[in-house]
């Protein structure tokens, strides 16, 4: 009898996908690697999807469209690799009897840790001066800021949010939590406020929540006149919740001193972008949780999930 087969869509798991191969095997399945920089449209899952009995999906649109199309073939269950499911329509895949679950709370130290390195990089422009020393033979020695002592409105306080308090309280800075489901995490001591009170006093504000309702746009041209001049914004959580024309608008103005985004409205961000026009403005590439440690545990309970899900051997 032939083993079940999975599809993999997820850029970070397929960047180390020769390693899991003996994983698969073990679990009593066959994969597919998907080729894909970012994400698939849907008319190229709804080419892929239906011949597979299984799918581990990255970001790609997980819409009631391809999941009423990969129930008429093949799909009986999937994996939503990481922590985000905006893009996942769980209703789709409830009314079509699909069993889907993401792998919940395991990039929390990853991005975290990412959105450190934007944080500091944003306040010592570090990759400013790295870029001027590289492309412009430049020796610059702009003066920044320090960490120690200054005020950092973090949005969201999940597993992602609360290890990226305990990182800056570490470094000193002190911590603002926006989260209408905020619970106290030991040893991470935060105030808390309701979006968008207190964002005056922020020199930096850092995005890690969840996109949806609630989220999307929270950062857009109303919130502009509120904050404190030379503000310094990370956005680690999605791209969608910052309206990128308002944060235009506040660097041109200078009442935004610079930006780190490590994911856009639209991705791969647009060589277009209006965004490209402010030097010390730091860009990723909607990376955060790729270190090959994570990559590595987080595919293989991606693969335990959907084996369970299959019925298959070494399924859990």
């Amino acid at each position: 009898m032939a083993r079940p087969s999975v599809l993999v869509t997820c850029p970070p798991m397929l960047g180390l996908i020769d390693e899991f191969g003996e994983d698969f095997a073990a679990a009593g399945l066959d994969f597919t690697a998907a080729r894909v920089t970012q994400v698939l449209s849907e008319d190229e899952l709804i080419e892929l999807v239906p011949n597979h009995d299984g799918w581990i999906i990255g970001d790609d649109p997980a819409s009631r469209r391809v999941v009423e199309a990969a129930a008429k073939g093949k799909l009986k269950a999937a994996v939503k690799w990481g922590v985000g499911v905006d893009n996942v329509d769980f209703a789709a895949f409830r009314d079509c009897g699909v069993p889907v679950e993401n792998t919940p709370r395991v990039f929390g130290g990853e991005v975290a840790d990412v959105a450190l390195t934007y944080v500091l990089g944003l306040a010592r422009e570090t990759y400013f001066i790295d870029r001027e020393i590289r492309l412009n033979n430049g020796w610059p020695k702009p003066s920044g800021v320090s960490v120690a002592g200054r005020k950092v409105a973090l949005v969201g306080f999940g597993d992602i949010g609360a290890q990226t308090a305990k990182r800056l309280i570490a470094c000193g800075a002190e911590v603002i939590a926006y989260d209408p489901a905020y619970a106290p995490m030991e040893g991470v001591e935060v105030e808390t406020a309701a979006w968008p009170a207190r964002l005056g006093e922020a020199d930096f504000i850092v995005f890690t929540c969840p996109l949806n309702e609630a989220t999307r746009g929270m950062f857009n041209a109303d919130i502009l006149p509120l904050l404190k001049e030379g503000v310094r914004i990370v956005n680690v959580a999605r791209g969608p919740v910052v309206v990128e024309k308002a944060l235009v608008e506040g660097l041109r103005s200078g009442r935004i001193h610079s930006a780190a985004l490590d994911v856009f409205e639209e991705e791969p961000l647009p060589a277009a972008s209006p965004l490209r026009d402010f030097d010390r403005c730091i860009f990723g590439s909607h990376n955060g949780s790729n270190s090959a440690d994570a990559v590595r545990r987080v595919s293989r309970i991606a693969i335990g999930k959907i084996a369970g899900f299959l019925g298959t051997a070494g399924g859990s």
